[in-house]
């Protein structure tokens, strides 16, 4: 038997944001980025939405890119101060995952953060509060996914912290909340979502929900990601890709990630590469990796009428060209010795991630080793594995 796990309510489409002014509760903390949701008049109506709802709300802004465990403790605090019965993550992931951390620290103010990255050792929620997500950014899914990540500055190490306990009561997909969403940001984070479909898709746990998801996901990216980043007042394109990111993230929430992401998390830590980037970079590389060990690749290559998992990394590198996404770890300005210094390291740290236990051929630390070094240089990975 399985369990389909997925946000409590789902309000998509443009203008949905309005739904805030439904929910029943007396307090909210709104936890936000820079000053982007303020300048597009997203965080003004969110306050008004709540304020109709007769909920007072108070904000927590400056969320930084990859948060900190520093940073969540701090918007804990002002949770504890406030005492709300709702959280509400507002903008990219970064807020959203922040706030779900604040939320843990909120309900659990003892709590170890080196306690919580064990997978799915995350306490019992909502006994205080409940959660609402309502992305800027059409790329992480985390306004369905029980999944977020935090950056420990100290040891410049991405931790995902990853429990079911951290699936959003409420999820708002507005696509018209991304249309200030720069051409880069919607080139990243839609790679993004590309990369949780195919990572997903071909994921040790087999769930035809998750399967369908990531197929139609998978063909909605190829239909509207250059489309947003070339014209990005297109509401249309923009609400597709939203959706296309909710689908990709209800359908790894179940079947989760491979060591596109484990390898992700380290170079994003330490060298502060944008994460959909990253994604992009590493995926071609891995589909070549794990072909050797998988047949479905075929499968999920049909959604955008292709046939081998080589035409899909193919296709993939073609459409991260087509919106301007680069195609090395080296175009990034780090040079051979500061790569080759921090090597092992990140490739150790990449066989411990969590989301290397669900890829569907097991590596060591040799393999990750070398798929690195490969997309350092942008080269193409044991081709002749996929080919024969």
């Amino acid at each position: 038997m399985s369990k389909l796990f997925i946000a409590g309510e789902v309000f998509h489409g443009a203008g949905s944001l309005s739904e805030l002014k439904n929910i029943k509760g007396t307090k909210a903390v709104i936890v936000t980025g820079g000053q982007s949701m303020k300048k597009n008049g997203t965080l003004e109506k969110a306050v008004a939405f709540l304020k109709e709802a007769g909920v007072e709300s108070r904000i927590f802004d400056g969320v930084e890119e990859d948060p900190s465990s520093a940073t969540c403790l701090k918007g804990a605090e002002v949770m504890k101060e406030f005492q709300p019965d709702w959280i509400v993550g507002v903008g990219g992931c970064s807020a959203i995952d922040a706030a779900k951390t604040m939320w843990i620290f909120y309900e659990y103010p003892d709590i170890e953060f080196d306690s919580l990255i064990k997978p799915f050792s995350v306490p019992t929620l909502r006994n205080k509060a409940k959660f609402i997500a309502i992305p800027s950014t059409s790329g992480t899914g985390t306004e369905t996914t029980g999944l977020a990540v935090i950056t420990d500055r100290d040891k410049g190490v991405k931790y995902p912290i990853v429990s079911y306990e951290l699936t959003p009561d409420i999820a708002i997909v507005d696509g018209e909340i991304c249309a200030s969403m720069p051409a880069h940001v919607t080139s990243n984070t839609g790679l993004d979502a590309l990369t949780h479909c195919v990572e997903a898709f071909v994921s040790n746990i087999d769930d035809n929900y998750a399967d369908v998801l990531a197929k139609g996901g998978l063909e909605i990216v190829f239909n509207n990601l250059e489309e947003a980043v070339n014209n990005p007042d297109n509401i249309k394109a923009r609400q597709n890709m939203h959706d296309a990111s909710f689908m990709a993230g209800l359908a790894f929430n179940n079947a989760w990630l491979g060591i596109v992401h484990s390898l992700s998390h380290q170079v994003g830590a330490l060298y502060g590469i944008p994460h959909g980037c990253a994604n992009a970079i590493f995926l071609p590389n891995v589909i070549r990796f794990n072909a050797a060990a998988t047949n479905k690749y075929p499968l999920i290559a049909k959604a955008i009428g292709l046939e081998t998992a080589e035409e899909l990394a193919q296709a993939i590198e073609g459409l991260r060209k087509n919106v301007n996404n680069i195609s090395s770890i080296s175009e990034f300005g780090i040079t051979r010795e500061n790569w080759e210094k921090n090597l092992d390291y990140i490739a150790n740290n990449a066989l411990i991630d969590p989301c290397t236990g669900f890829n569907p051929r097991v590596p060591s630390v040799e393999d990750l080793k070398e798929i690195y070094n490969a997309c350092y240089e942008g080269i193409v990975y044991a081709q002749t594995e996929v080919l024969k």
